[in-house]
């Protein structure tokens, strides 16, 4: 069994209130999910009207096909009109015969930065 784990940031400058943010990231999800059977799920930034955080996940029996799902849905938010894809990083574990232990170790999980963000960059180009 694969776990597959997408993150992608979006920045979305048309973006004047948390509805106008909402509408985006509401209408991203819905599509991910209706389209590609995916789970999804906004976590981080969700206060930031113009920056958005989505968490997609997908399980299956082979990597090959955790890895089309998540690159498809990296390409749809590529694709998006309303919002630019600043940053993704996906993330794909192997769980052994029958459930039994994670193929990483879990030593490098936990070495993993969670909160390092791109928006530094975003913020930045936007004050030129």
């Amino acid at each position: 069994m694969f776990v597959g784990v997408l993150r992608v940031w979006l920045h979305i400058p048309s973006a004047r209130s948390l509805k106008d943010r909402r509408r985006v990231v509401r209408s991203f999800k819905d599509r991910v999910q209706s389209k590609l059977r995916a789970s999804v799920a906004e976590v981080g930034d969700a206060d930031r009207h113009q920056h958005a955080v989505i968490g997609i996940a997908y399980v299956s029996g082979t990597a090959a096909r955790v890895e089309e799902i998540l690159a498809a849905a990296a390409s749809m938010a590529g694709n998006l009109k309303d919002a630019i894809l600043v940053d993704r990083a996906t993330e794909i574990l192997s769980f052994g015969t029958e459930g039994k232990g994670v193929g990483a170790d879990p030593a490098s999980l936990d070495a993993m930065v969670l909160d390092a963000t791109p928006w530094d960059e975003v913020d930045e180009e936007m004050e030129k």
